[in-house]
C-alpha cells in the first residue's frame, strides 16, 4: 500500500488570516486523499491564539479523514508556546523532516 505524504511548509506568522488560509489548503489536501500530512515550521516565526486554533481545527479535519498529521522544525518560541499550551501533547513533533522520514515513513512502509 502506497501512502500519500504531503509536506506543507509554514512561514512568517500563523494568525487568524493565515490560519483560515491553512484550513482551506488542508481541506483541499485531505479531499485529494493525502494519508499523512507534515507541517514543517522551520520558517514560522510566531503563532498567536488564532493560529493555535487553526492547528487544532486542521488536526481534527485530518483525523476525521482517517489521516495522520505531524509537525517538525519548531523554533524556540513556537516550541515554548507548544509546551505552555500543552500542544506538544496533541501533536507529534519531530526535530526535522529527516527525523520524520526515518521514524514515521520507515515504520509505515514496513507495515
Amino acid at each position: 500500500m502506497s501512502l500519500s505524504v504531503t509536506v506543507i511548509e509554514l512561514s512568517g506568522i500563523l494568525d487568524g488570516i493565515r490560519g483560515n488560509e491553512l484550513r482551506r489548503e488542508i481541506s483541499g489536501t485531505v479531499a485529494t486523499g493525502a494519508d499523512i500530512l507534515l507541517l514543517d515550521m522551520k520558517e514560522l516565526k510566531f503563532i498567536d491564539s488564532s493560529g493555535l486554533g487553526a492547528l487544532v481545527s486542521v488536526m481534527q479535519m485530518v483525523r476525521n479523514a482517517n489521516g495522520k498529521m505531524f509537525v517538525c522544525s519548531l523554533n524556540d518560541q513556537v516550541r515554548m508556546l507548544f509546551e505552555l499550551t500543552k500542544m506538544d501533547r496533541i501533536f507529534q513533533v519531530f526535530t526535522d523532516q529527516d527525523e520524520f522520514n526515518s521514524q514515521v515513513l520507515a515504520i509505515q512502509s514496513a507495515s
